[in-house]
């Protein structure tokens, strides 16, 4: 059996970035992230939007609007340092019907609550910025910006390695047994004993936390998002981002344009329910896994709850029509012609038995793991935030 001082289970941003942030901490102890795919980054690293979030959204005091200015400013000075491109652009909210400028003036006064630059701007303002975007009112955030997540979390396991850390790859943790003097992790391959170990396992956190004997008050929910590519000649449609208004009562942003740090524009995401951890194609099924997501309760209260709002967001899937047609609602210039297939991403979106969506960042504890249970948008902006607060919460643990 091989012995670590921390192990970190799943070699997603948010692992990493923990990772990174104990081996500053605790330079003396051996650190290993697990992950089970050959690279790291795979999943939700590397299939998000690649925006800097600003902190705009998010209800004040909340750990999502703590972490994400914090978060944003520690990434960029992390990017700079290790070379990484990335790029302030700015971004545009944009109300484009009356019943949507409460939810904009929400938006205005969280972000000045947060401490995040923004302004409201008129139609001409609007048409200055973004010449193709229509709407009657819109924010402007002139921080957001641009950036390849899956490069950072490359350079964090660079750096890892580089200090003699393991990045143990192809490695999915299939038990884990907690004990009071330590953890011990079974791999398909190997077993390994650590004092410390941190969850961070994304889609299937909870599932890990149950292995590790917890009782979490939150299920993954896997819901996947679709996107459309500007093709070469529409892409003078977007300069930066252009975003709607999002509806209050979900954490999803809503269908968005957005520069790619590596060029392009892509359009969407949707977010209608996976029917796999990680099927990210429509035909993907996991019947195990769709079984399980059918069982709880909460799936079933939230789509009684929500039912118009997730029909509307099917049809959205399945028809290029209705996807086009909300896109325009903030370009009115887009076309089916200018649009071609993107890629697509899983959302690992924890909700609650009551079929509540957890909408701030949720970490859970035992005698020797930190578990966390949700960590959606902005977790990559906030990633290095979020490992501080992960060491930090350890390191009580280790004083106790």
């Amino acid at each position: 059996m091989r012995q670590v001082d921390v192990a970190v289970i799943g070699g997603g941003i948010v692992g990493l970035a923990t990772a990174w942030r104990l081996s500053e901490r605790f330079p003396g102890e051996s650190i290993a992230v697990f992950e089970k795919e050959k690279e790291v980054g795979f999943h939700q690293t590397g299939r998000n939007s690649g925006v800097l979030h600003t902190g705009i959204y998010y209800r004040p005091g909340s750990l999502k609007a703590q972490n994400c200015r914090s978060g944003k400013q520690a990434m960029e000075t992390f990017c700079r340092e290790q070379g990484i491109p990335f790029e302030i652009c700015g971004k545009v909210i944009v109300a484009t019907e009356e019943r949507e400028l409460p939810a904009l003036e929400e938006i205005e006064r969280r972000g000045k609550a947060n401490q995040v630059a923004c302004r409201r701007i008129d139609t001409q303002t609007l048409k200055e910025l973004e010449p193709h975007a229509r709407g009657i009112a819109a924010l402007h955030v002139p921080e957001a910006g641009i950036i390849d997540f899956r490069q950072v979390a490359k350079k964090l396991a660079e750096l890892l390695q580089s200090q003699g850390h393991s990045i143990v790859t192809e490695r999915r943790v299939v038990r884990v047994t907690e004990r009071s003097d330590g953890v011990e992790l079974e791999t398909r391959r190997d077993r390994w004993q650590a004092r410390w170990a941190v969850n961070c396992g994304g889609l299937y956190c909870d599932r890990i936390a149950r292995m590790a004997g917890l009782r979490p008050a939150v299920r993954i929910i896997p819901f996947r998002g679709e996107y459309y590519e500007l093709k070469r000649e529409a892409q003078q449609l977007c300069r930066n981002l252009i975003y709607p208004v999002p509806d209050p009562r979900f954490p999803f942003l809503g269908v968005h344009f957005t520069r790619m740090i590596h060029g392009g524009v892509e359009c969407g995401p949707n977010a209608v329910l996976a029917w796999a951890r990680e099927g990210y194609r429509k035909t993907q099924v996991n019947l195990r896994e769709l079984a399980q997501t059918l069982a709880y309760p909460g799936f079933w209260r939230l789509s009684l709850r929500y039912w118009r709002t997730g029909l509307g967001e099917y049809v959205r899937s399945f028809s290029k029509r209705a996807f086009v047609r909300a896109l325009r609602k903030l370009v009115p210039d887009v076309t089916r012609q200018g649009l071609r297939p993107g890629r697509a991403g899983v959302r690992a979106q924890a909700v609650t038995r009551d079929g509540a969506l957890a909408d701030d960042f949720l970490l859970d504890e035992s005698e020797r793991m930190i578990h966390v249970l949700n960590a959606p948008s902005p977790a990559a902006t906030s990633a290095l935030n979020i490992g501080r607060l992960i060491v930090d919460r350890l390191a009580e643990k280790r004083h106790l």
